[in-house]
């Protein structure tokens, strides 16, 4: 699938980002800090407010993005309710489980 950049209102910085979460492979998760990095960027804080804007959302699957310590980390600008309740589904869906709120399996981060 092709996604339409070009037609949407985002910084050249978000499209960095969300083009950087398109790599990450169904089934797995990687860390704000680790997709902050690969694109050159220092700052977690930068990514998760990129990604709480992100309009494609789930083709461009901001849910594989989680805390540094494993843990699950904010969606949709939220860190606790509905939201998160709907990450850990979609999650769960690729395979991707959390215990007492750490990923279970840490096999499941990509680098």
């Amino acid at each position: 699938m092709r996604i339409p950049f070009d037609a949407l209102e985002i910084t050249p910085f978000q499209r960095r980002v969300y083009e950087a979460v398109l790599q990450i492979p169904h089934g797995q998760v990687t860390t704000y800090k680790w997709l902050g990095l690969s694109i050159g960027c220092a700052s977690p804080r930068a990514i998760g407010q990129a990604l709480r804007r992100n309009p494609l959302a789930p083709e461009v699957p901001c849910h594989r993005i989680v805390s540094s310590n494993a843990r699950i980390g904010g969606f949709a600008g939220e860190t606790d309710g509905p939201e998160i309740t709907k990450k850990l589904r979609l999650l769960a869906a690729e395979g991707v489980l959390f215990k007492d709120g750490k990923l279970a399996d840490p096999s499941r981060i990509y680098t």
